[in-house]
């Protein structure tokens, strides 16, 4: 068989298309941000999670999950793996058992202090300063709101 192309006007190119540019460059900073973390011993995911745990301490792992927009059985798995690194302390409510709240451990809040350099060696390796950041944040919020909006 012949290879053939069928997009012979060019109309498809994949590097033309927002949903791939988006894709790749979320992978690009997901693998930078693993060269970031390597010295703190924790992943992406890891990150963000202890991201919304700095903002509020002792929240349900439904309300992580909500901020990280993610289904609450991905974020149990994602806790657990902190609580043996020794970062947070898990506690069930007193309310209802079926409903877990997360803390943040000694160590936890203080990899804070390790994650304020984290948002500066990002730019710098991205080329992106802190003012284009802030434009590209509001940009991509705005084409998620316009999505929902329309779902």
């Amino acid at each position: 068989m012949k290879a053939t192309t069928t997009d012979e006007e060019g109309l498809l190119r994949v590097e033309d298309q927002v949903c791939f540019a988006l894709y790749s460059t979320s992978r690009a900073i997901t693998r930078q941000y693993a060269v970031l973390l390597e010295d703190m011993g924790i992943t992406y995911p890891q990150y963000i999670a202890l991201l919304v745990l700095w903002q509020r301490d002792g929240l349900l792992i439904q309300e992580i999950a909500g901020a990280l927009e993610l289904e609450p059985p991905t974020v149990t798995p994602l806790i657990q793996r902190l609580e043996k690194l020794g970062l947070v302390t898990r506690q069930r409510s007193r309310e209802d058992e079926r409903r877990v709240h997360v803390f943040l451990t000694a160590r936890g809040r203080g990899y804070y202090r390790r994650a304020l350099e984290i948002p500066r060696a990002l730019g710098h390796a991205t080329g992106v300063d802190r003012a284009a950041a802030k434009k590209l944040i509001a940009e991509t919020k705005a084409i998620k709101e316009f999505i929902q909006e329309k779902s």
